[in-house]
């Protein structure tokens, strides 16, 4: 059994030898270890493997000696500039009204810039948000002053207790409860070390994860406003297209009674989905529900649970059972990938689904020579689609599907309408390559599984429907 521990280590000699003597004597081995001064001089994390029941007394020991975090006061640290005269003796006023409000001070950064003001920014420990209101009060009848945000392009972080301050404010963002904050803590910190041991800055990266969270945030609820538009296919089908601002589109398609959705993207809007789908769907709580998965990425499957029947490729489905069974899922395989796909499944609240409700129509191919594969049929209704899998351009496991008769196909995150993005649509996905270095597993391979697609499609019109963006209207001259 492994576990991680976020410990608060005391500064002095001998403090980590004390917390490895505490396993060690209790059989308990240490698989890795994170502490950086430089970006946090309070914070080290701990993996170790043990028993359940060594695990249980190390809690109690590291306990006894004040090293873990349960107990601590939730302290942060606010940012503030303060445009001071350019003149000898300036900044003194500041730092005493900072010495009468008994503040630490964690971080300070100024730099004469050519004018007659200097910008002088400090970082403040705050535990007591109404005195720091006051503060500001106080502070503005001496100079101007401004509270710099964490989440800023200005790059301004503070080398203090930054992993803390940085998911608290991450977890205010989405409404985390205390555990799920704690296991955000530690998937920030394997994203830092990762970092630094590609020698790589963190500050593009952590700024990316901000802005991912608050564009989650500022389109839920109320807010919560997708692209849907409806496409006759025949006079009894037709699908709908859903396009949410993050995350994968959704498609609804109707054939006579029947109803089948393909991808559901993420976990997240969960309500504002049903809401949205019951609108579409009036009879959507009495109905079987059946889902067909593209892929097994994150923003594509958020919505599994509340489905009965989710039919899927094999190597999809394996994905899927590897996640449920807590085992890493096909991104979280590269170590590169890992952290950001599970602080992506944290802020976006993704749940595994159970494998029993997965169902697999087609045989799972191991070696696929080709960039696209047909792998089987499938048949709904009056559609009749042939099934392609791609070699893992995207992901292992996609599939495509090709109705020649009715000239659709519905290409996942192999084929998108890039140019079809909403401009919320397009801000969001900036972010997937900065998180995960490349959205596409094998970016070539990828291209060469478009260029596919578009070689299978026959003479006449088409309608392409991707995973992000509206549909492609596309034709093949003869």
């Amino acid at each position: 059994m492994k576990k991680t521990y976020v410990t608060s280590m005391p500064n002095h000699i001998g403090a980590f030898l004390k917390a490895s003597k505490c396993f060690s004597a209790l059989g308990i081995n240490i698989t890795r270890v994170s502490y950086n001064k430089a970006v946090d001089s309070q914070t080290l994390f701990i993996d170790a493997e043990g028993t359940e029941q060594q695990l249980k007394k190390a809690d109690v020991e590291l306990e006894k000696i004040g090293y873990l975090q349960t107990n601590q006061p939730k302290t942060s640290v606010v940012l503030i500039e303060f445009c001071l005269k350019d003149v000898p003796g300036s900044v003194t006023d500041v730092l005493m009204l900072i010495n009468e409000f008994n503040f630490n001070i964690s971080y300070i950064s100024s730099q004469e810039n050519g004018t007659d003001y200097q910008l002088f920014k400090m970082g403040l420990y705050v535990d007591d948000y109404d005195k720091i209101s006051k503060f500001l009060k106080e502070a503005e009848k001496l100079c101007k002053v401004r509270v710099i945000d964490y989440n800023s392009s200005e790059k301004v972080y503070d080398n203090s207790i930054f992993y803390n301050t940085y998911v608290m404010g991450l977890s205010q963002m989405m409404g985390l409860d205390e555990e799920v904050s704690q296991k955000l803590l530690v998937h920030v910190n394997l994203a830092m070390q990762t970092l630094d041991e590609q020698g790589l800055s963190p500050y593009r990266t952590f700024d990316s994860i901000s802005k991912f969270a608050e564009l989650l945030s500022v389109s839920s609820g109320k807010a919560f406003s997708p692209r849907v538009s409806t496409h006759k296919i025949t006079e009894n089908t037709e699908i709908t297209l859903i396009e949410p601002p993050c995350g994968s589109n959704v498609i609804i398609i109707k054939s006579g009674e029947k109803v089948l959705f393909v991808d559901s993207g993420y976990a997240c809007y969960s309500s504002e989905m049903t809401k949205l789908i019951k609108k579409i769907i009036p009879e959507f709580e009495s109905i079987r529900k059946t889902i067909l998965v593209t892929h097994a990425d994150v923003d594509h499957c958020g919505l599994l649970p509340m489905f009965d029947e989710i039919i899927a490729s094999a190597k999809t489905a394996q994905c899927l059972a590897n996640e449920y069974n807590g085992k890493n899922g096909y991104r979280e395989e590269n170590p590169l990938h890992k952290p950001y796909v599970n602080i992506c499944k944290i802020l976006t609240s993704y749940k595994p689904v159970e494998p029993e409700k997965i169902t697999v129509p087609w045989a799972d191919v191991d070696n696929l020579t080709e960039p696209l594969t047909q792998i089987g049929f499938f048949d709904f209704e009056e559609l009749h689609f042939e099934v392609y899998e791609g070699k893992g351009g995207h992901l292992p496991g996609e599939i495509v599907l090709i109705d020649y008769a009715h000239h659709i196909a519905i290409t996942g995150d192999v084929y998108i309408n890039t140019h079809g993005l909403t401009k919320e649509q397009a801000e969001y996905n900036q972010y997937a390559p900065i998180l995960m270095t490349s959205v596409d597993t094998d970016a070539k391979l990828c291209a060469q599984e478009r260029a596919a697609i578009m070689q299978r499609l026959g003479v006449g019109g088409w309608q392409i429907f991707g995973a992000h963006g509206f549909k492609k209207d596309y034709s093949v001259n003869s």
